[in-house]
């Protein structure tokens, strides 16, 4: 079978968990098994890895390709955001390593009847996990223009929201909208001349991500999925994920932040009196990047992010 996704900060993000320590690890998104294989590649006999994803087609994949490590490899279908439950239905207490790569894969957004680009024309759809849950169709032709506004603006960080908002709803009112070549033209058709090639990227990739965004409640799993993982790391074992926009990016920093220092007292208390131990340490101060070699092959690196911890 022919892997088209290409894993981002691969090396990276597999010599952080490091897994030739032997141990359990998990892959919270398996996606197309890159990472997965990478860390089982490193792993000593005896060593296990879990992999968990969303996506019907993305298990199936990895199982494939990950077939040949025989018991060292478990894959599941789930959302990573239900990773405690995985581990308990499988008899595990403690983990040595656990890695996230959040957002949607190259594999999803190739497949043009997902509807995840706006660059090859699809049914809006945008769902991780297509067994259920609302479609970005849904959202377009149903949430009122204030709701379509917020969420364009809050998880798209989009600059025209509000003028887009308005020209959906605009638009529904003669029909609905229900590809994404008729939102994709849309969006770009609202967008001032002057800023449709800012950044070098397509108008409509705010909109797009902001509607996927919504369809996966993908922010609101990431703050759970992190504590209720470092809780299951023996001491020594990393976490480490990588983001690709600014928003996950800032809650991970955040709530691993709040790990390595959960002091509330005053600054100017000379002894801590709240009681707060820090639970890890951060292994990246600063976020890794991927070199200028990894994002002249794979452009879709040039946003990724990689941050680190360990269990104290």
């Amino acid at each position: 079978m022919n892997y088209a996704h290409v894993s981002v900060l691969l090396k990276e993000a597999v010599e952080a968990l490091v897994p030739q320590r032997g141990g359990i690890f998990v892959d919270c998104t398996a996606g197309g098994g890159g990472h997965s294989e990478e860390i089982l590649r490193h792993t000593p006999h005896g060593a296990r890895l879990i992999s968990l994803d969303q996506d019907e087609r993305a298990v199936l994949r990895c199982r494939q390709r990950l077939a040949a490590y025989g018991t060292a490899s478990t894959v599941v279908k789930a959302n990573f955001a239900a990773v405690g439950d995985v581990l308990d239905g499988l008899g595990i207490q403690k983990i040595d390593g656990i890695l996230w790569d959040l957002g949607v894969s190259s594999v999803q957004l190739d497949e043009a009847e997902r509807g995840f680009s706006y660059m090859m024309d699809a049914p809006l759809d945008m769902r991780m996990d297509r067994s259920s849950g609302k479609t970005a169709a849904d959202i377009v032709n149903t949430y009122s223009e204030e709701e379509l506004y917020r969420i364009i603006r809050d998880y798209g960080e989009e600059w025209f929201s509000k003028r887009i908002a308005s020209a959906i709803v605009e638009k529904r009112s003669d029909g609905p909208i229900e590809t994404t070549q008729q939102l994709a033209e849309l969006v770009t058709s609202v967008i001032p001349p002057a800023s449709r090639h800012k950044e070098n990227q397509h108008p409509a990739r705010r909109t797009f991500q902001a509607l996927r965004i919504e369809v996966n409640g993908e922010l609101q799993v990431i703050e759970p999925s992190l504590q209720a993982a470092v809780e299951r790391l023996r001491p020594g074992g990393r976490a480490a994920v990588i983001t690709f926009h600014s928003l996950e990016d800032r809650i991970v920093k955040q709530v691993f932040g709040k790990m390595a220092s959960p002091c509330e007292c005053p600054p100017n208390f000379p002894v801590c009196t709240c009681g707060k131990k820090p639970i890890v340490t951060r292994i990246t101060k600063k976020p890794i990047v991927p070199s200028d070699a990894e994002i002249l092959e794979n452009p879709r690196a040039r946003s990724a992010k990689l941050r680190v911890v360990e269990k104290i």
